[in-house]
């Protein structure tokens, strides 16, 4: 990955971090239920983008690359990052 693609993913990353810890705090305060679950989907959301982020950054590279490789090749890259991208959906 390039430079400006990981730290997009860091801080995306970062963020998550952040938001799985005030989950944590808001469990441990006998926080409502429903304002919890927000803070567990938004922090979902967050990994979410991360790995999608990731498998673009992939899919860029492999057309990029792709263009010189085999279609063997291809073709084992593309099963790859469909099963990444499957493994987020």
């Amino acid at each position: 990955m390039g430079a400006q693609e990981l730290k997009t993913v860091v801080n995306r990353l970062r963020r998550a971090q952040g938001q799985i810890a005030g989950v944590i705090k808001m469990i441990e305060e006998g926080r409502d239920c429903e304002e919890v679950v927000t803070q567990l989907a938004a922090a979902s959301r967050a990994l979410d983008k991360a790995g999608f982020a990731v498998i673009a950054t992939g899919l860029q590279q492999c057309l990029t690359e792709g263009a010189t490789g085999a279609d063997e090749d291809r073709e084992q890259m593309r099963a790859r990052l469909e099963k990444l991208f499957l493994s987020l959906a």
